[in-house]
Formats: structure tokens, C-alpha cells, sequence
């Protein structure tokens, strides 16, 4: 069975017309075009046919078309009731390609990739990609690679250095975990509509162990901590972990970090410092 290319701008055009179909705002709706482009992204995912990859809003099918050619099994998580007809038909004819109408932050991702390694790819909405990527990073998924697109500021954000403006909490959380590249600028043209913004494709790897050796569950407070209001001084954000002003100054000394310092300027081994440091001063064995 031939099928029509979706992501030629011209096919995008009829499947929204004949389907009176407009970009919902509230969801963060723009239909990606460009047959180049969207094979481009679905190859950051390395598929072999014997794989499965997860798809997070596939809107009318563009990129899970691309991600199906493969021959790797698709399971497409789709929020907008609407798109879900629409799906079942621009998608008609590919048997290795399964829509689930349902809310992936309310959905079992394990049990739907049926508890076996995937690769993750998505064109994340702008208005929820951070929750969207801590909930995936919080439920410790079986990911062989993790393909986003997302606006270029969150881009710069995720892939950003120490010292730099785009640094923060998010980078630190995500490069805990997993390399992460910006592998291709995507233009506001290849949208339909075309949004305010350029956005960027973001590869993560999963790295074979954590890059530093932490408890998790005091290095993600500390950061959060040190983050929560920025450009401020370590030895005033830190506060916030629920210290007084002494005992932060403890603190920083034990670790051999200076508190005029800010949260941006800190390496993630200087947080795993500061994290190991506050486990043993603070935390009751």
C-alpha cells in the first residue's frame, strides 16, 4: 500500500481541510512540515524493526508515519480526542502503529511499551514540556534514546554549561542521567501555523551510570535549593532547604564552596559536594 506523505506541506494542508482541523492553542498545537526534516528527526532515534519507540502527541501522524517506516513498533500517545479518527485515518494501512487516546502524564509508559526497552520520541507542547520531562526522568523508564523537540530557549536550557544564563535545575536533572545534544535547529517555518519561536531537537542519551554518585533523593532538593531564586548567593538560596543562616555557612565551608558564589556557577560534581556534605551533617542516620 502506497501511502501519501504527511509531512509534505501540501498532504498537511488537505488532511486539516478535509478534516476542518485548526491547531487547538490551548494544547500547543502546530503541525510539523517538511518530508527532509521529519525523516532527519525520526533517524535520531536509530530504530532497527525489531525495536519500539514511543511517540508523545502525534498530532495527524507526520513523525509517527516517519517513525513507522522503520519497521520499528509504534505506540503513539495522543491527548486530543479530536486527532484520534483523524489518526486512524492518515495512519491507515501501517499494522505496526498503535494510538492510545490518553493524558502520558497519567498514563502507564512501562505496561504500554510492555515493560521492554524503547526509544522515546516527541514534539513536546511548549506549555508542558518541563513537567513532561521530569516525569519521565522520575519514573526511571527503560530509555535506549530520548528524541525531543522542543522550543530552542528550553534547547539551550537542557544541553547549557555552568556559568551560562540558560544553566539551571533542569540541566542538572537531565545531565544527571543522560548526554544530551541539540542535534537540529527547527525554523518557525516548518510549522503549520508558524509559532512565535524556533524550537530545536534535543538527543539524550542514557549514560551507563549516574554522573556522580549521590542519594538522590538529598542531590535533587539541594539543587532545587540552590536554584529557587536566581542569581542569588548560594549562602541566601540555600535557605531554603529549610536551614538558618549559620548552619548554611557550615555548610559551605564543610563542602569548601564559597556562599558569595551562585547557583549557576556550580559544576553538577560541586552539587554532588554539596549534596554528600548536607547528608552527612544534616541528615539522622
Amino acid at each position: 500500500m502506497v501511502h501519501p506523505i504527511i509531512a509534505k506541506k501540501e498532504v498537511t494542508r488537505y488532511i486539516l481541510t478535509t478534516f476542518g482541523l485548526r491547531a487547538k492553542k490551548k494544547l500547543g498545537q502546530n503541525f510539523l512540515v517538511g518530508e527532509e526534516l521529519v525523516n532527519k528527526i525520526a533517524a535520531q532515534a536509530e530504530l532497527k524493526p525489531e525495536d519500539t519507540v514511543l511517540e508523545i502527541g502525534p498530532g495527524i501522524g507526520t513523525l509517527t508515519q516517519a517513525l513507522a517506516e522503520t519497521g520499528a513498533t509504534v505506540k503513539a500517545v495522543e491527548l486530543d480526542t479530536n486527532l484520534i479518527p483523524v489518526l486512524a485515518k492518515t495512519l491507515e494501512g501501517y499494522d505496526n502503529i498503535h494510538v492510545v487516546n490518553a493524558d502520558i502524564l497519567k498514563t502507564d509508559i512501562k505496561a504500554l511499551v510492555g515493560n521492554k526497552p524503547f526509544a522515546l520520541v516527541a514534539n513536546l507542547p511548549y506549555y508542558i514540556t518541563t513537567p513532561i520531562i521530569f516525569a519521565l526522568l522520575e519514573q526511571k523508564l527503560p530509555l535506549t534514546k530520548l528524541v525531543m523537540m522542543v522550543q530552542k530557549e528550553v534547547a539551550e536550557r537542557l544541553v547549557a554549561e555552568p556559568g551560562s544564563k540558560d544553566y539551571g535545575s533542569l540541566t542538572i536533572d537531565l545531565q544527571y542521567y543522560m548526554d544530551t545534544k541539540i542535534a537540529i535547529q527547527v525554523p518557525a517555518s516548518s510549522f503549520i501555523p508558524a509559532p512565535k519561536v524556533d524550537s530545536a531537537v534535543v538527543v539524550c542519551t542514557p549514560r551507563p551510570k549516574a554522573l556522580v554518585k549521590v542519594k538522590e533523593e538529598v542531590f535533587f532538593p539541594v539543587v532545587k535549593a540552590a536554584f529557587s531564586v536566581r542569581r542569588k548567593m548560594l549562602s541566601n538560596a540555600l535557605r531554603n532547604i529549610g536551614l538558618n543562616g549559620e548552619q548554611v555557612q557550615a555548610w559551605l565551608e564543610e563542602a569548601g564552596i564559597d556562599g558569595k558564589r551562585r547557583g549557576e556557577t556550580l559544576t553538577i560534581q560541586e552539587y554532588a559536594t554539596l549534596s554528600n556534605v548536607y547528608e552527612k551533617m544534616f541528615i539522622k542516620k
